[in-house]
């Protein structure tokens, strides 16, 4: 599995994404933007959650192992992980196995915690401030922030796309760095992989495995 943007990303960032199970490759597709209003519900989400991130990651004092437990509960509160599970596996979520799916969600659960950790943990002693918003469609919004100060050398802009959902919660649905939308960069890289075996999911999840290990052993 050869994916475009965890070299160059420090093993990478996995993004954050939900909806409902069952339309998720529909509701995490991006369209073009339907509308210009924004919406403070959404943005005042993101401004909370980015900050409560940053404060997990930045803290020095913490053990590297009680730090990496309160960053994967926080992550499970923020994004519907079963949701951008089977949104990154694209036509394949139709035809996979029960047993792969639960091996796969829990290596893929794995993995995006420590990429987020991974990325994320970059931005240390940063501000991030929302800047604007754009309804898509209501209770769907993408949230503009730019990170500064810190380590960073100029302004990073951050875009979050999140959902409302019936519940009444903001949840992200998928974010954008340098210009990429990283939930629809790994679907296409995780189809494509599996196209490349001929349709053996389990080709994928073996990759995953490894995947997984290496980050393991280079948190260490």
């Amino acid at each position: 599995m050869t994916s475009r943007w965890f070299p160059g990303f420090r093993a990478g960032l996995c993004a954050l994404a939900l909806a409902t199970p069952g339309a998720a490759t529909v509701v995490l597709g991006h369209p073009a933007v339907a509308q210009a209003a924004r919406d403070a519900g959404a943005e005042a989400f993101v401004q909370a959650q980015a900050a409560r991130v940053l404060q997990v990651l930045n803290d020095r004092a913490m053990p590297r192992e009680a730090k990496r437990r309160t960053f994967e509960a926080l992550v499970d509160q923020i994004a519907d992980v079963p949701r951008v599970t089977d949104f990154v596996l694209g036509k394949y979520n139709r035809s996979i196995t029960p047993a792969q799916k639960q091996q796969f969600t829990a290596l893929f659960r794995r993995f995006a915690t420590n990429v987020y950790e991974s990325r994320l943990g970059d931005y240390g002693g940063e501000a991030v401030k929302v800047t604007g918003s754009t309804v898509r469609a209501p209770g769907d919004v993408i949230v503009a922030t730019k990170a500064s100060g810190g380590a960073l050398k100029q302004p990073t802009d951050l875009n979050w796309r999140v959902l409302k959902g019936a519940d009444g919660r903001w949840r992200a649905v998928d974010m954008q760095v340098q210009g990429v939308w990283l939930a629809i960069t790994q679907q296409q890289d995780f189809v494509s992989s599996i196209d490349n075996a001929k349709g053996d999911v389990g080709v994928l999840i073996a990759q995953l495995r490894a995947q997984v290990a290496q980050q393991d052993a280079a948190a260490r």
